[in-house]
């Protein structure tokens, strides 16, 4: 039996609200990652910080330092967790040319930032070092190997490549990428014969060519590394 008061009131027992409220899911970093994610999705970049996160998963800021030393590492982490949705089938697949395989790896490895713009202009300053970037790097590397390419060319390749597919992402992201882009065309338009004749020249050919001009960059850059002179290592 248990203990009771004068009025009968069973002392042992826990409160109603108390015994019916959900245990809290354990905090873990793959928790943070998940809900980082799951804000960008919905918010964007800008809302991942530690306090909304700590909003997310009912709990304080301090708490998310135990796993994510910083916002940087946090949003490095958000892009290693979002490369899962590049597509690495073109290292894996043995037929058709090299280059073309490459071209669609770095393509998928762009389009996949173009999703979510907020996170390409952050993905060139953010240097992420999870399972799904170096899966990444691991492709690219294959499929230089596979076309002959020295080592030391294609181990330095490999920053140009991403870089190349992460600064163009970045540049056309968002609404504000677009506002940039139209008064860059705007100017070239508008330039002066006088002082710039090779702008006005070329005016439309400067501004022409998209997307295809996108993936040329790629293979120009590939064509590049089978071309460069062997890094100084």
């Amino acid at each position: 039996m248990t203990s009771s008061d004068r009025t009968g009131t069973d002392r042992t027992s826990t409160p109603r609200s108390r015994r019916e409220r959900p245990a809290k899911p354990a905090l873990s970093r793959s928790a943070i990652v998940t809900a980082a994610v799951r804000v960008l999705r919905a918010e964007g970049l800008g809302k991942v910080t530690m306090r909304r996160l700590a909003a997310e998963l009912d709990t304080g800021p301090a708490s998310l330092y135990v796993y994510v030393r910083n916002t940087d590492e946090l949003h490095a982490a958000v892009l290693d967790a979002l490369l899962d949705e590049v597509d690495l089938g073109p290292a894996r697949d043995t037929a058709g040319d090299w280059r073309e395989r490459l071209t669609r790896l770095l393509a998928s490895y762009r389009d996949m930032l173009f999703r979510h713009p907020s996170l390409a202009r952050s993905a060139l300053t953010v240097h992420p070092s999870g399972e799904h970037y170096l899966d990444l790097v691991e492709a690219v590397l294959v499929l230089l190997r596979e076309g002959g390419v020295p080592d030391a060319r294609a181990a330095w390749g490999v920053d140009l490549l991403l870089q190349y597919a992460t600064a163009t992402a970045a540049e056309h992201a968002g609404d504000s990428g677009t506002d940039t882009m139209d008064a860059t065309f705007t100017a070239i338009a508008e330039a002066s014969p006088a002082r710039h004749p090779e702008i006005v020249r070329l005016a439309d050919v400067l501004v022409a060519g998209a997307p295809g001009r996108l993936d040329w960059g790629i293979t120009t850059l590939i064509a590049g590394i089978e071309a460069a002179p062997e890094p100084p290592v």
